[in-house]
């Protein structure tokens, strides 16, 4: 009988301590929960691959970036839906099907040099980082850079430089560039992004002068001049700074 008391006694402390190490466990997980993990996954299954996105390389980039950590965290329940979100001084984080479909139409190799422009959130920046060597982002909102640059860096990013400029001047120190994105709208492309891009390069902007739709347009450097393809209509905030007084 004893014998039998003192094996239900350490049945029960053992049980005891597993639970206790359980609920530490629970009380420390990282902020890229289950939740949140299931909830990337169906994104990027429904809205990306569901819409035609193909390249692997982006698909899995999208489905290991947590994004909800690139949002403010009163609009994490939202942080994969499909919509943009708002980021703070009047910018937002662009919808993550447009992310996708802007990164696949530049067809990167991972030898790729790219240029930023509009770091926002850092968002953009991280897929680019996931498929290419190098990227190079530049944000004229010195709060979004230096927000941006802090995350990226705790995510452990160590192939993106952040700029606090007017990107409309590109990043010439690190020119040329195989492929430019522009994540905000202008009324034409900034001729310093045109001279910084490789022959053979690819630069994608949201072009029109209209705030709620402009035309997604392709441009591929060629023999020095310009090939353009309109993709399709979107709808991005604009690009401030010198491109104002063009």
């Amino acid at each position: 009988m004893y014998r039998l008391i003192e094996r239900a006694f350490l049945i029960i402390f053992s049980l005891s301590v597993l639970g206790f190490f359980q609920y530490l466990s629970a009380e420390n997980k990282p902020a890229d929960t289950d939740k949140t993990t299931v909830q990337r996954l169906r994104m990027v299954e429904e809205q990306i691959a569901g819409r035609g996105v193909k390249d692997r390389r982006i698909l899995d980039a999208m489905r290991k970036i947590p994004r909800h950590l690139f949002i403010d965290s009163s609009l994490r329940e939202r942080a994969y839906g499909d919509h943009p979100l708002p980021i703070g001084e009047g910018q937002t984080i662009s919808q993550p099907y447009v992310v996708a479909w802007m990164t696949e139409a530049l067809n990167l190799k991972s030898s790729d040099r790219v240029l930023e422009i509009g770091t926002g959130s850092g968002y953009q920046a991280a897929v680019l980082a996931e498929i290419v060597n190098e990227v190079y982002t530049i944000e004229i909102r010195e709060g979004l850079k230096e927000s941006a640059s802090k995350l990226l860096y705790e995510l452990g990013y160590k192939n993106i430089k952040t700029k606090y400029a007017d990107g409309y001047f590109g990043w010439e120190q690190y020119a040329p560039f195989d492929a430019v994105v522009i994540t905000a709208s202008a009324n034409h492309i900034p001729p310093p992004l045109i001279k910084q891009l490789k022959e053979g390069g690819r630069l994608i902007i949201p072009l029109g002068s209209t705030l709620y739709y402009q035309t997604l347009t392709l441009v591929t450097k060629s023999s020095n001049e310009l090939n353009v393809e309109q993709m399709g209509g979107v709808a991005f905030v604009p690009m401030t700074g010198e491109i104002k007084r063009k």
